[in-house]
């Protein structure tokens, strides 16, 4: 008789599996992930044959395999670096294994990955036999990984937001079946979740505590989202208007990226840091209608912010990048590739008043050129990684000038810029750790 812990496998799967023959299959296909975990599900392997006339065989008893010498905390350790489907396998081995992969320091995490796998299903039969202890809640989980398993729909999330209060991360980069319905359960449902990554997902306009995305947060609603981290990137519908109730519902946020949101203007920016004022990283990369305007609301950030990514914003020119370095002088990383607005004139101000710039791009800057990188070399010392690809205006005597002042640079991108071998062997004399990254073929 089979026990609540143990559901049928016609909850979740065909009676017989195609993809699943001895035991074995690819850790990609639906069939056989799915046969994994029904596996895992069910009662644990008998420890010994029972059966009488079995037991008067006489047959010469195989000796102990290395590994089962070791102790079961040993075995829990080496469980713990296994993905959730290989943990799955390992649970058919033996009842000793069974145990030990049921191990509740296992099941913090569950990470399943592959276009085809029907993770909804998968996430049902996972939750159900973690939620055996604690009947209808699992306590012990608190991230979930399934990006890319672009069968996820609503249904599987709605499962996890049911069974997971204390779900801390998700990722579901890649899932394009995901909408805001599925949002709104899990922010709901998980008061403790402070990293979610919905990039790609482009059916998700908004995230908030009310099932309308027009709805603003009232007083009435008495609290907020916690999520610290979220990433948003290739969400290509997102407009101004989500954006103003995403900052208005997450006040803690300190980790955004909005790459390639494409819809965003001036105006969300500037809903953003009214609400969002700890922000510390921020990209608006290929966010076309982003100028110098939303660049001006950015720089209230102040000191907080140390990671602003705004490459192939084509409007950005100087006078964004100086609002920029002067109220957020502890900037380390600005990716600024493709802002062909930006002359040595920016540079310099960038240079001047963001001393511990650890990190720049200012590719594809056609108006940027020695004058800017003797600025540079001459005030950030601690620069380890610059970007200088196709900068036409860029010559060797720059280069040398950067390389005698910037000791610890690690990375140094001049592709597609005229310089000599002379100028390359200078940078690797001077910077014995910088990795060149160069497209002239005499130099190696």
């Amino acid at each position: 008789m089979r026990t609540l812990s143990t559901p049928s496998p016609a909850l979740i799967c065909p009676p017989t599996l195609p993809g699943f023959q001895n035991g074995r299959g690819s850790s990609t296909s639906s069939s056989s992930v799915t046969g994994e975990t029904v596996a895992m599900v069910h009662s644990p392997p008998p420890t010994r044959l029972t059966h009488p006339l079995i037991r008067l065989a006489s047959r010469p008893q195989k000796e102990q395999a290395s590994i089962d010498r070791l102790p079961d905390h040993c075995m829990v350790q080496i469980f713990s670096f296994l993905p959730t489907n290989q943990l799955c396998r390992c649970a058919r081995v033996c009842r000793r294994w069974y145990n030990l992969a049921w191990d509740p320091r296992l099941w913090r995490t569950i990470r399943l990955m592959g276009e085809t796998i029907n993770v909804d299903r998968a996430l049902k039969v996972l939750t159900r036999r973690l939620c055996q202890d604690t009947p209808n809640v699992c306590l012990m989980l608190e991230t979930v990984i399934v990006s890319g398993c672009r069968r996820l729909t609503d249904r599987g999330l709605y499962t996890i937001a049911q069974c997971c209060p204390e779900l801390r991360r998700l990722e579901v980069s890649g899932c394009y079946n995901i909408s805001n319905e599925a949002v709104f359960d899990v922010v709901s449902l998980c008061p403790n979740l402070e990293h979610l990554d919905v990039s790609g997902c482009s059916k998700v306009t908004c995230i908030s505590l009310t099932r309308e995305a027009s709805i603003k947060l009232s007083p009435l609603h008495g609290k907020q989202i916690s999520i610290r981290y979220l990433d948003m990137t290739d969400c290509f519908v997102l407009e101004d208007e989500g954006l103003h109730t995403i900052a208005a519902h997450c006040t803690q946020l300190t980790h955004l990226y909005l790459r390639r949101c494409v819809r965003l203007t001036d105006e969300g920016l500037r809903y953003l840091v009214i609400y969002c004022t700890s922000i510390k990283e921020l990209s608006v990369s290929d966010c076309r209608f982003v100028s110098d305007f939303g660049l001006r609301e950015i720089a209230k950030l102040e000191s907080r912010l140390r990671y602003l990514s705004i490459a192939h914003c084509g409007r950005v020119t100087d006078v964004g990048i100086r609002y920029v370095a002067k109220y957020c002088s502890k900037l380390r990383y600005l990716n600024a590739r493709g802002c062909e607005g930006i002359t040595d004139h920016g540079v310099e101000y960038l240079a001047k008043n963001c001393t511990k710039l650890k990190s720049l791009d200012i590719g594809k800057c056609p108006l940027v050129s020695d004058t800017g990188l003797e600025c540079l070399a001459l005030n950030c010392f601690n620069l380890k990684r610059l970007s200088l690809k196709s900068c036409e205006s860029i010559t060797g005597q720059g280069l040398q000038i950067v390389a005698a002042n910037c000791f610890d640079l690690q990375m140094l991108n001049v592709q597609d810029c005229e310089v000599s071998v002379e100028a390359l062997r200078f940078v690797k004399r001077h910077c014995k750790r910088c990795v060149i990254e160069h497209t002239n073929p005499a130099f190696f």
